[in-house]
């Protein structure tokens, strides 16, 4: 149902009745979504879009011109990775006295101008992914901003991130080692600049192996479960199948590990798996994956730290500060069994 409210009219309890949720609920979802299912958030962030409602916000103190409140912006708040990132956010936030407000929204669907509001009242902005509503170009008419995650040298906007190029080389050179030469790679969507890095890791390392780049072995796709499952059977059903998957999620690789036990495929023992960024479920997968651990929490906290820095007119060293990765082996990868 059309709702007819300005934005200025639109209540909290006008989002909960279109979700079909308590105010609590909305509440919650706005200030600890990690704590809200999946399908509720997204009922409250679809009634948020059909309601225009913009929450609440503390007024600011006049005395230093300060919220003491943080905006985190991303495409997809519900992705399984920013949960430890995000609460690296905010238990940092929290110790230095700052609220932190998430914005998970499909922001390509959002315009700039009706986001003024919200950024009049924040102090500074953490963006969690180059994809954003916001003229990030000209940045230097907005709040102090950070990105987290992704890297776009371009912008100069100071970045924490991990090098995502190099990791994808590791982890795809690793498979070279334990013998493994028909290598497949299942790569994260175009939009995102990450997915650009991890392909180039992926290339680079099968060039440097003298291995003729074999390109019915890239696939690419959202980063889910589906795509995982659906590139694994387009990829069993070649001529040669690979040998091993290097996927850019875990997300990826465990709808690939799914996908393999209903045709009878045997991970490692027929084919080995590789994905990215360790999350929660990576250890609990079966078998455990092997994958690249990305330091989750502390990109969220050092992220905080950067933005604290700028509200405090101190000048950030580095536009761009790397993180470790590392590749956890686990039970998903072996050498081939031919």
């Amino acid at each position: 149902m059309k709702q007819n409210n300005t934005a200025a009219q639109v209540t909290m309890k006008d989002v909960a009745n279109v979700a079909g949720v308590s105010t609590a609920t909305v509440s919650r979802a706005l200030m600890m979504p990690e704590k809200v299912a999946h399908q509720t958030r997204e009922k409250v962030d679809n009634a948020i879009q059909q309601t225009g409602y913009i929450p609440y916000l503390p007024s600011r103190n006049h005395k230093n011109n300060q919220s003491k409140i943080l905006l985190v912006m991303s495409l997809d708040i519900t992705d399984p990775f920013l949960t430890d990132v995000i609460q690296g956010i905010q238990q940092t936030a929290a110790e230095y006295g700052y609220m932190v407000l998430l914005l998970g929204n499909q922001q390509q669907s959002i315009e700039q101008a009706s986001l003024s509001p919200l950024l009049n009242q924040v102090d500074g902005i953490i963006l969690l992914g180059a994809n954003s509503p916001l003229d990030i170009h000209h940045h230097e008419s907005l709040p102090p901003m950070v990105m987290a995650n992704e890297y776009l040298p371009e912008l100069k906007l100071p970045t924490i991130h991990i090098d995502n190029l190099t990791a994808a080389f590791n982890a795809v050179n690793y498979l070279q080692q334990i013998g493994h030469r028909r290598i497949a790679c299942i790569s994260g969507p175009a939009h995102l600049h990450l997915s650009h890095y991890r392909l180039q890791g992926y290339i680079q390392a099968i060039q440097r192996s003298g291995i003729a780049l074999e390109k019915r072995y890239m696939l690419s796709g959202s980063l889910t479960f589906e795509t995982g499952s659906t590139a694994l059977t387009q990829l069993m059903s070649l001529p040669q199948p690979p040998s091993a998957i290097f996927c850019h999620s875990d997300i990826m690789a465990i709808g690939v590990i799914h996908q393999a036990k209903k045709i009878g495929i045997k991970i490692p023992e027929e084919l080995s798996i590789v994905g990215f960024d360790d999350i929660a479920l990576a250890q609990y997968a079966d078998p455990p994956l092997t994958t690249v651990a990305q330091p989750r929490y502390n990109i969220g906290h050092q992220a905080v730290l950067m933005l604290l820095e700028l509200l405090q007119g101190c000048p950030v060293k580095s536009n761009s500060v790397l993180l470790d990765s590392e590749l956890i082996v686990r039970e998903s990868t072996a050498k081939p069994h031919s």
